[in-house]
C-alpha cells in the first residue's frame, strides 16, 4: 500500500509539474511539501495547518483530499499541540494562532500582496490659444506678420502658375498641330514629284543625280506616312531598310530594291 507521501508525489509527477510550480499554485512553501512527499509531517505546524495544508495539496493533486487526511490520522497525528499563541507567515499564508477554540475554524488564506502601481502622471496643461489668431499666445512670430507672408506667398504662386499656363499654351500650340501623312519637304516642289510610302519606321535621303542637290534631308519615316518629293530629273533615294519603304511614281508603287540606295529616274 503506498503512503501518503508517495501518492502525492505520483500525483504530482503525472501532472508534469516541480515542487516549485506546486508551491506557486497552492500558496505553500515548497519546504513544506517536499517534507510531505517524504511522510515527514513534523514540519513545526499545528495540526490545523498540517490538515490544512494537506488537504488544499490533495485538492490541487485531484486526490481524495478525506482519503489522505485519515491516512494521515491513522498515523495518530489527528491530536492537536497546544501552543502559545503567536502569529507567523507560512508560504504566503498569514495565520493567527490564539487559542484552541480558534482552530476548530480552517485559516482563512491572506489577501494577496498588492504591488503599488505606478505614480500618477501629473495632467499636462494643453497651450493657451489666443481666440483671435488661432495660434498659442507664446508663439514666438507675430500672428499679423505671419499672415502677411503667407499671403504674399499665395500670390507669387498664382504668378507662377499663370506664367506657366501660358508658356504651356503657346508651346503646345505647335506641338499640338496635328501632323499630316506628309511631312516637310527640304525643297520647293515644281514639276514632277515621287511619293515615298513608309511600311514601318525607315530613314531616308532624297538627292538629284544631275546636281547632287539635297531634296530631302535624312529623315525618319513611321509607319503609314508618307512624304512627297521632287524630281527634277534623275533622283538616287538612301534608306536604312528597303523592306520598309515603296515608292509611288505616276500613281504605281514600286518596291525597294535590295541594298540601301536606289535610282529613279
Amino acid at each position: 500500500m503506498q503512503t501518503i507521501g508517495e501518492r502525492l508525489e505520483e500525483a504530482r509527477k503525472k501532472k508534469g509539474i516541480s515542487i516549485r510550480e506546486a508551491a506557486e499554485a497552492t500558496k505553500i512553501r515548497g519546504y513544506y511539501l517536499s517534507k510531505f512527499e517524504n511522510n515527514q509531517f513534523d514540519i513545526n505546524l499545528t495540526e490545523l495547518y498540517v490538515r490544512g495544508f494537506l488537504r488544499v495539496y490533495a485538492n490541487f493533486l485531484k486526490l481524495p483530499a478525506d482519503r489522505i487526511l485519515n491516512d494521515y490520522a491513522a498515523l495518530g497525528r489527528g491530536e492537536s499541540r497546544t501552543r502559545a499563541p503567536s502569529r507567523e507567515v507560512y508560504g504566503r499564508m498569514d495565520v493567527s494562532i490564539a487559542s484552541a477554540d480558534e482552530r476548530s475554524e480552517p485559516p482563512a488564506p491572506a489577501a494577496a500582496p498588492v504591488e503599488p502601481g505606478p505614480a500618477p502622471q501629473p495632467a499636462r496643461r494643453a497651450p493657451s490659444v489666443s481666440h483671435g489668431s488661432g495660434l498659442p499666445r507664446n508663439f514666438p512670430i507675430d500672428p499679423a506678420l505671419l499672415f502677411r507672408i503667407v499671403k504674399w506667398v499665395g500670390i507669387l504662386l498664382v504668378v507662377i502658375l499663370a506664367i506657366w499656363g501660358i508658356k504651356s499654351l503657346f508651346s503646345g500650340g505647335e506641338s499640338a498641330r496635328p501632323a499630316g501623312r506628309s511631312a516637310p519637304t527640304a525643297a520647293p516642289i515644281t514639276g514632277p514629284t515621287v511619293t515615298l510610302v513608309a511600311l514601318d519606321s525607315v530613314r531616308v535621303k532624297v538627292e538629284s543625280a544631275d546636281d547632287g542637290r539635297v531634296l530631302l534631308p535624312e529623315t525618319t519615316l513611321m509607319r503609314g506616312q508618307n512624304q512627297i518629293v521632287a524630281k527634277p530629273g534623275t533622283i538616287y533615294i538612301t534608306y536604312s531598310d528597303g523592306k520598309n519603304l515603296e515608292v509611288e511614281v505616276n500613281g504605281k508603287r514600286y518596291p525597294m530594291p535590295a541594298g540601301n540606295r536606289a535610282q529613279i529616274k
